[in-house]
């Protein structure tokens, strides 16, 4: 491992059993820092600056990808929704829009969709394996109808919206658009996010439904349609924040999420799309966790190998398709039950981080979510802690300032080392380091990173970084405040937690039953019959799913039409 002047721990080392290790000195990640910088002991970066750091806007975009960064726009407070009923969570959209419009200044709002446990799973809410998870950790939406509840009255062409599904984005997403259409909004208008990010799931989150590769063809389909006609829609989110949820450290994160958006794009131009029109619409997601610094190094790499790997690799020549553009969301496996309202600080330093990386997009937890789904009252804080950063602390006066700084440039160099070293692991997995001949090259081996999920590759990875971070915790070497430091007998009186009454899974299954028998059953079999077909052909999917969603086919039945065919994967031989 080549670092600038900093070393590091193995992934499963704790620093407990390095003797002449300060474990102290040493990050989330395993990188053991220095006691100070000097220009004496300069990293590598700074002996390079026009190379490696430039000046903001400008390749390979270390110090963020605009000249003159928040003066120009704030980054966009997106608040993460979704609980009980289509109705409910569309009463909280309105609550938070409201919240970020009190007052002369307009901020740059999202709504960000969170689904229920068998919505993200891909089946309906009368499905046995849907019994008692109905409405509990996200809105349950099982029809064209329920889409038209969760957005009623809410301007989608006016609004950016994204939505947390992987599994079934392709189904979610053929809902939404087919929803527009019969509100008369015209797909070019709409923007945001589909998440869509099946690869991670692999590794971290297990919300899959179809095998790796019949799974990677979906997102491809996504990809392609959101190029042909929804111009200011991000058709995937390539997201690391559920992998370092999963107990990964902030190397892991990077290169695990950067090496999964590459397989996209690798699957898209062997598809024999266009990079310059698919490139400038993917975007990512990552995690900003407690390690205040790493974390702003982590986003400052993210985008200077991005960049290159665009350009180098991929020989993109739009500056456009070079850009990583990205949202970030504190770490909800760092709060914590005990104490919960230190998580209110947690926060705020996390999204301190995010903006000082250079995020284009921000999500706050909200100090209550590790206990319930949460409060108005929380979700307001949290909303307010965006407000307070942006309007009072002075970070949107000048870009990057911590570029330059001898300490900030040489962990950013030590983590795009560590994360560029997990990239070649993973391309000596499958097919290699890709080369222009590879293009519209259907007969190639597969990709790396869908090797390395048959292999168990990722998982091990992680659970080892996991492992280590909780050896770390337990031998007190790591300081969680309130949990094995600072602890009181009696923590206060218990805050209030939302709850979702067992009502919701009763309404929605008889509002489903009763969808189903109002609609044509000849129609609907005739639809899911011809999504059948797509796949069967290999052809592009989304035409068949609008049109399914549009003769009233729920999500579960569109999701089983493409089992039919791709069949359901319960993991390879390593899990």
């Amino acid at each position: 491992m080549t670092t600038a002047d900093n070393t590091r721990l193995t992934p499963n080392a704790s620093p407990t059993n390095k003797s002449n290790i300060d474990p102290h000195a040493v990050t989330i990640s395993g990188i053991v820092l220095n006691p100070s910088y000097t220009p004496d002991q300069p990293p590598e970066s700074l002996k390079n600056i026009d190379r490696d750091i430039a000046a903001p806007g400008k390749f390979p975009y270390t110090r963020g990808l605009f000249p003159e960064g928040y003066r120009t726009r704030l980054w966009t407070m997106r608040q993460f929704a979704g609980f009980g009923s289509a109705e409910d969570t569309n009463k909280r959209f309105k609550y938070l829009l409201n919240a970020a419009k009190t007052g002369k200044t307009k901020a740059n709002t999202g709504l960000s969709t969170a689904f229920d446990l068998p919505t993200l799973m891909g089946r309906d809410s009368d499905d046995p394996l849907s019994m008692g998870e109905v409405g509990k950790c996200g809105v349950a939406i099982d029809t064209i109808e329920d889409m038209h509840r969760l957005y009623a009255d809410i301007p989608i062409d006016q609004v950016t919206v994204s939505q947390t599904i992987n599994g079934p984005a392709a189904v979610i997403w053929a809902m939404y658009l087919a929803m527009a259409q019969q509100r008369g909004i015209a797909w070019n208008t709409l923007g945001g996010t589909l998440q869509n990010d099946i690869l991670k799931e692999f590794h971290s989150q297990n919300e899959f439904i179809y095998p790796p590769e019949a799974s990677t063809k979906l997102v491809v389909d996504t990809i392609e349609f959101q190029s042909q006609h929804l111009p200011k829609w991000n058709s995937v989110s390539i997201s690391g924040y559920h992998i370092r949820e999963a107990g990964s450290s902030a190397t892991q994160e990077l290169a695990f999420t950067l090496r999964d958006g590459m397989e996209y794009v690798e699957a898209c131009l062997i598809r024999g799309l266009d990079i310059e029109q698919f490139a400038p619409r993917l975007s990512f997601f990552f995690n900003a966790h407690n390690e205040f610094f790493e974390e702003i190094a982590k986003l400052r790499a993210a985008r200077r190998i991005w960049a290159r790997m665009m350009k180098d690799r991929y020989h993109a020549q739009n500056e456009r398709s070079w850009f990583m553009k990205t949202h970030v969301q504190t770490a909800g496996c760092s709060l914590t039950e005990q104490q919960p309202l230190n998580n209110i600080v947690r926060v705020a330093y996390q999204a301190m981080a995010a903006v000082l990386g250079g995020c284009q997009s921000l999500h706050t937890d909200s100090m209550d979510e590790t206990l319930g789904l949460p409060t108005e009252q929380a979700v307001t804080v949290a909303l307010r802690t965006q407000q307070i950063l942006a309007h009072e602390t002075g970070v949107t006066r000048t870009t990057d300032p911590l570029g330059g700084s001898w300490f900030m440039e040489s962990l950013t160099d030590t983590v795009e080392s560590e994360a560029l070293d997990y990239i070649a692991e993973i391309d000596a997995m499958g097919r290699g380091p890709w080369k222009p001949e590879h293009a519209a090259d259907s007969t190639l081996d597969d990709g790396g990173v869908v090797n390395g999920i048959h292999k168990g590759y990722f998982r091990r990875q992680i659970a080892e970084a996991s492992y280590r971070f909780s050896e770390e915790c337990e031998n007190h070497d790591r300081i969680i405040v309130g949990v094995n430091e600072y602890t009181d007998k009696d923590e206060g009186r218990p805050i209030d937690i939302l709850t979702i009454g067992p009502e919701v899974e009763t309404d929605q299954t008889d509002r489903l039953a009763d969808f189903k028998k109002r609609r044509d059953k000849d129609a609907v079999h005739r639809a899911l019959d011809d999504i059948r077909e797509s796949a069967r052909n290999n052809e592009n999917v989304m035409p068949a799913l609008i049109e399914g969603a549009l003769s009233n086919c729920t999500l579960g039945e569109m999701v089983q039409a493409m089992a039919d065919v791709y069949g359901r994967y319960t993991g390879g031989p390593e899990w």
